[in-house]
């Protein structure tokens, strides 16, 4: 997955805090009804969403435009990527407004993008914005996850981050679950460091990768750190590494999200759209085709 760029305006004051603290939008109950018109991809209980990244090499780019694919695809569940977030909470900010009233703006753009999207019956469980390097730029990417009503923020794995967020995440009570690719995997023989960083230290767990990666089944990994397991992505990868339309690879897939039913475990699993797009098809296609798969897995 590529990585996306950082925020890069500076600045910050106690106002944009209380921006986002105090006119936060409930979230939609899990499992709970959806009127009649609006997507609803909680199957028997599992939250079942998408990456944004799996919209990629489409016309699929604004938040807009997002928000018109998820629910092409029926989808009440995602995982946004920075691109539309910044697109839309950056769009008709004054040029010669101070860093700290850019912020206030953005902070009440991203709450706007976050009424738009449940108003349409979708719920951003995560966001995915690179943090910056200060303090500053940290800060906002936290108050970017309050307003947008989520409950993670996720990244490449890695232990200086760990360490680097974990206050700040334990401060806002916001997830920072960190990503794995087939070369940075969760520990399985202890317990996994990374987690003793901070009381918010998690996964967003890709059960591809780690087949991929370990030769080995998902599952218990997920069984062993479930309590730390902030959503998964799901693809479908060979041991030997090649990404497979679903039900063609090594990955279980129908056996993780039917393990996810009976244990009712309520963090989303989100699809990750890698293999290649056949000819003929799309992306939207694609993520629908997964979407499929998912609620036949959980009939």
């Amino acid at each position: 997955m590529e990585r996306h760029g950082q925020l890069t305006r500076r600045g910050f004051m106690g106002g944009a805090a209380a921006l986002a603290a105090g006119a936060m939008l409930p979230g939609r109950g899990l499992g709970a009804e959806t009127p009649a018109g609006k997507p609803n991809s909680v199957f028997n209980g599992v939250r079942i969403g998408v990456i944004t990244y799996s919209y990629r090499g489409t016309n699929v780019n604004t938040a807009e435009e997002t928000l018109k694919a998820l629910i092409q695809n029926g989808l009440s569940e995602v995982e946004l990527m920075g691109g539309p977030i910044m697109g839309y909470i950056r769009a008709g900010l004054k040029g010669n407004a101070s860093a700290d009233a850019a912020r206030e703006a953005q902070l009440a753009k991203a709450q706007e993008l976050r009424k738009m999207y449940n108003d349409a019956g979708v719920n951003i469980h995560i966001h995915k914005i690179g943090f910056g390097k200060s303090d500053e730029e940290i800060e906002f990417s936290f108050l970017v996850a309050k307003a947008l009503g989520c409950t993670g923020i996720t990244l490449e794995r890695s232990d200086a981050m760990a360490k680097r967020l974990a206050p700040f995440a334990d401060k806002h009570k916001v997830w920072v679950a960190f990503h794995n690719h087939t070369g940075n995997l969760p520990v399985m023989d202890k317990d996994d460091p990374i987690l003793e960083h901070g009381e918010y230290i998690g996964y967003n767990f890709d059960v591809g990768h780690y087949v991929a990666g370990a030769k080995k089944s998902p599952i218990p990994v997920i069984e062993k750190y479930h309590k730390r397991m902030v959503s998964l992505h799901l693809k479908d990868r060979t041991a030997a590494g090649g990404n497979l339309p679903w039900g063609q690879g090594e990955t279980p897939l129908k056996e993780v999200l039917q393990l996810m039913r009976k244990e009712k475990w309520t963090f989303p699993a989100d699809i990750e759209l890698e293999y290649k797009v056949p000819q003929g098809s799309d992306p939207v296609t694609e993520v629908g085709k997964c979407v499929q798969f998912c609620k036949e897995a959980l009939a």
